[in-house]
């Protein structure tokens, strides 16, 4: 009898997981994984600054799901039966240990990619997954039961099964299109803002704890996040920009990346308890300058920047602020408007909100509702996270619930 062939496209973390799971649950099928590039796992290489945030520690399905600005109902099952601790015990059975940070984001305790990738390539050399780079897929066709993968050195390749986890690319796309699918357009997620602001010039490098962000485009759509924020040479990132983007994808898409954005700076006190800590610190230090003494949660050079941008200047002593300054500076912390004039680069994460359309999906198998023998997983579906691990987690989830599936009848 013919050993069955499973054809995996894509050498990321989606494709060498899923080629992994199918291999070690399918011992009798043969397992072919394409990677068109010279170097397989690039992104998972260049991850987290060089360290790959391989999971979230979110033990919740149901908590887990809300981290996903598309896609998160669709993952709620699956989730159930593949979350981070599974993908904790993975790594750690083939030889990794993860950590936790503070802020929940899973490293290797390595604090190198490296480790990661070695662990898949070796995993999948283990599961005798035979792995073929610059490999590249021109085109696939259906004949009967079996695909038909035409290469582009001209070979073509049977598959019994065939695995998409092409990740965002359009060769990916264009197959899934081939294979009678249709697509939710892709557009960028996971992105820093554009902001040319005086309030800002200089100030690269400074951070904020926390911060609540509101949004609003030309054509009225508001978002809110909150969390820390990062001032940059080009504008501002940080967790809760990049949150903001990733939940407002498509409407910035739609806005051209042209939106108003409110800083609190000072969201953990209301207007008024922020208003007296102001008048509190004027009546306890009177003859200190302002520029002196921040009195609230803020780098000082980020104080002395807003209350010089509102008129008070840094010598001014506590005493002389004006109750007119005092209304002013209260405006300035806690509703301070930016003109957001573009996107940026994220660079540790590229990720794409966007693919296929979730519904002409199986999610308890991962297998397509229009095609039957293919499957996908990780970032060619229309399935995206926030910035912390968790793009990577839905890869690992996706990706070992298609190998499950992939070697039964």
């Amino acid at each position: 009898m013919a050993l069955l062939q499973i054809v995996v496209a894509g050498g990321g973390a989606a494709g060498f997981f899923g080629a992994i799971a199918a291999a070690m649950a399918h011992p009798q099928a043969q397992v072919t994984l394409l990677e068109a590039s010279r170097h397989p796992l690039a992104k998972v290489r260049i991850s987290g600054g060089g360290r790959c945030n391989v999971t979230h520690a979110c033990f919740d399905p149901a908590l887990l799901v809300q981290h996903y600005p598309r896609g998160g109902k669709a993952l709620r099952g699956p989730f159930s039966r593949f979350q981070p601790k599974d993908t904790v015990a993975w790594f750690a059975a083939h030889g990794v240990r993860l950590k936790t940070e503070a802020d929940g984001r899973m490293f290797p305790v390595t604090d190198s990619s490296e480790t990661i990738v070695d662990c898949l390539i070796q995993a999948a050399r283990e599961a005798n997954v035979e792995i073929y780079t610059t490999a590249p897929i021109v085109a696939v066709t259906k004949s009967g039961h079996q695909f038909q993968l035409q290469l582009r050195t001209g070979e073509t390749l049977p598959a019994d099964r065939l695995l998409l986890a092409t990740g965002s690319h359009p060769t990916g796309y264009q197959m899934a299109r081939s294979l009678g699918h249709s697509l939710e357009p892709p557009v960028p997620s996971l992105f820093t803002f554009n902001v040319t602001d005086p309030r800002l010039e200089d100030l690269a490098g400074v951070s904020v704890p926390l911060v609540r962000l509101r949004l609003e485009t030309p054509d009225g759509n508001r978002l809110e996040q909150q969390g820390p924020l990062l001032i940059t040479h080009w504008g501002l990132s940080g967790p809760a920009v990049l949150r903001l983007s990733a939940w407002g994808a498509r409407i910035l898409h739609q806005a051209r990346y042209r939106a108003s954005l409110q800083i609190n700076w000072v969201p953990e006190m209301t207007p008024e308890e922020l208003r007296q800590v102001l008048v509190q610190t004027k009546g306890e230090s009177p003859k200190r300058t302002i520029g002196a003494i921040c009195p609230i949660p803020l780098p000082k050079r980020l104080w002395q920047r807003l209350t010089t941008m509102v008129g008070i200047a840094a010598e001014t002593r506590w005493a002389d602020l004006s109750n007119q300054g005092l209304r002013q500076l209260l405006q300035e912390l806690t509703q301070g408007n930016y003109a957001v004039a573009g996107k940026g680069v994220f660079k540790e994460e590229f990720v794409t909100c966007g693919g296929v359309n979730l519904a002409e999906v199986n999610f308890k198998t991962m297998e397509s509702r229009c095609q039957p023998g293919l499957y996908f997983a990780g970032e060619v579906l229309d399935v995206d996270g926030v910035t912390g691990g968790f793009n990577f987690q839905a890869a690992w989830t996706t990706a070992w619930i298609a190998g499950q599936a992939m070697g039964s009848s």
